[in-house]
């Protein structure tokens, strides 16, 4: 399994967490599922910038 695809599993189960403990604490369904959608999107950015190969140096 690829680095990428670990990272964003890891990621998807801190966000699972969050919205499952956002629930009891009343908060609206409406704001966990835009938390949900933002920490998603961020996921993948840092998963995405921590394994993006770099370019080789050009000679």
């Amino acid at each position: 399994m690829s680095s990428f695809a670990l990272y964003l599993i890891g990621m998807v189960i801190v966000i699972g967490g969050l919205a499952y403990a956002a629930y009891p604490l009343h908060a609206p369904t409406q704001w966990i599922g835009i938390g949900v959608v933002v920490l998603l999107g961020a996921g993948i950015i840092g998963a995405v910038t921590h394994t993006r190969r770099r370019d080789p140096p050009e000679s």
